[in-house]
């Protein structure tokens, strides 16, 4: 019985792609172990967004290869996901060491190849340690394979791969290929299955969650502004309603969109919805016309300023999450302190700080006027105070109320304004039982996070 081990790096997108090679692995009969030197395959799921996350992921191979050294056991190392399919011809003659890269197409045949690998010591084909087809194709669908490594009350659900836009500081869609959406009905199938299994929180994730279904009209990219978006097609607006109507007591939340494909159909939609969590992730990078141009952005400033106050109007109590970057090149100390003022005067109420990673490949790794490390650090510092500060007021203002939070452990649970892994954290009685719902009253605030009486 072959025994597999895996390390999964990235974002939940990739965690997805690792949650379907397990599930066909154990499809195959093989056997997952937590201990990867025991192992006698190693999967290494990579991701490749930024500088640092190359450095993790290649670390995590050199310390695999390091280990078998070390041990002197015959174990086949495998790297899969963004790094090899971003570096598919440098990394076999780089990494003589690993005995296959496989890209995001592969995935589904993970089993046989760690097959080959352990009955023959090699895979066939005219590359066989570089099994990476170039541009991938690959979306799951609702009879897809797949073991959950998330606990058992909330799930990812990936409702489309890859990305279309032009992003200049982005590799994702050399990485991951064309925007490609899955079906409507393939995705209701998919939650319908994980709300009947306990899942009390479904997390609708994508490169861009707004763009789902638009790949597929025929009359070309949405206006904005339309109220009847959906009488085009499939939609994240018509994919929410039905969503909305499974039976069960669970949240859907709604994070990676695109504010250039936000409608005020959406916004109604999320207002009538009752299981859509009063929560959206939507990256806007920046907030001067002359940053969002260069880095090619689809949108200017007064478009997300309208949008933002459209939000709020239309979704009493909805909670926003962004991400920013500094030190994009060419970003003046003008373009900067408007991005400051912006923060302030949006009120956001969960936000995050990116510093600028020249991305080779990229058209911003190209520009002139690349910023220097200290102003980018300074800059990140300053915004990142700028946030937290925002967050403390906001904080503030929820002493005497009451949320509805989800317990992820004991003593530990998540508001409706709190995403997986990534927002605040409320501390809750360990006596309340992990997995379920619960409304709690907000007694104090600990920094980010919340405590309740």
């Amino acid at each position: 019985m072959i025994k597999v081990g895996l390390v999964s790096l990235g974002c939940a997108k990739n965690l997805i792609d690792s949650e379907i090679m397990i599930g066909h692995l154990q499809e195959a009969g093989m056997v997952m172990i937590p201990e990867a030197e025991l192992a006698d395959v190693l999967i290494i799921n990579t991701c490749s967004f930024i500088d640092m996350a190359k450095k993790e992921s290649i670390g995590a191979i050199h310390d695999a290869v390091d280990g078998r050294e070390e041990t002197k056991v015959r174990q086949k190392i495998i790297v899969a996901g963004c790094l090899s399919q971003r570096f598919s011809k440098e990394l076999p003659e780089l990494m003589p060491e690993v005995d296959a890269f496989i890209g995001l197409d592969q995935i589904t045949s993970v089993a046989p190849i760690i097959q080959q690998l352990v009955d023959k010591d090699r895979i066939d084909g005219d590359s066989p340690d570089n099994l990476v087809t170039r541009r991938p194709n690959y979306i799951p669908d609702y009879t897809t394979p797949r073991f959950r490594l998330t606990p058992q009350h909330y799930a990812y659900v990936k409702i489309a791969e890859g990305c279309n836009h032009p992003c200049s500081f982005c590799i994702i869609p050399q990485i991951r290929g064309r925007h490609r959406s899955r079906s409507q009905e393939s995705i209701v199938r998919e939650a319908e299955q994980l709300v009947a299994s306990g899942v009390k929180e479904l997390n609708l994730i994508s490169q861009d969650t707004t763009y789902f279904g638009m790949d597929r009209w025929e009359d070309g990219r949405p206006n904005p502004r339309s109220p009847v978006d959906s009488t085009r097609g499939e939609s994240l607006a018509t994919l929410i309603r039905t969503l909305n109507e499974i039976e069960g007591d669970f949240w859907i939340r709604l994070l990676y969109t695109h504010p250039a494909h936000w409608s005020d159909e959406l916004i109604q939609t999320i207002a009538e919805c009752k299981k859509v969590a009063r929560y959206v992730d939507m990256p806007l990078q920046h907030i001067s016309d002359h940053m969002l141009k260069q880095m090619r952005r689809e949108t200017d400033g007064e478009y997300i300023r309208d949008l933002i106050r459209r939000m709020r109007a239309g979704i009493p109590d909805i909670a926003i999450r962004t991400t920013f970057i500094v030190g994009f090149p060419g970003e003046t100390e003008e373009d900067f302190e408007e991005l400051l003022e912006f923060i302030e005067e949006a009120k956001f109420e969960r936000a995050g700080i990116f510093e600028y990673s020249q991305e080779d490949g990229t058209r911003a790794a190209k520009m002139d006027e690349q910023i220097n490390e200290g102003t980018r650090q300074r800059r990140w510092n300053d915004a990142m105070a700028t946030i937290q500060s925002r967050l403390e007021k906001h904080n503030e203002t929820l002493i005497g109320k009451q949320l509805r939070v989800l317990v992820e452990e004991p003593g530990v649970a998540r508001s409706e304004m709190d995403a997986p892994d990534i927002d605040t954290t409320v501390y809750v009685d360990k006596s309340l039982p992990v997995g379920q719902f619960t409304d709690v009253t907000i007694a104090d605030w600990r920094g980010y996070d919340l405590v309740a009486g």
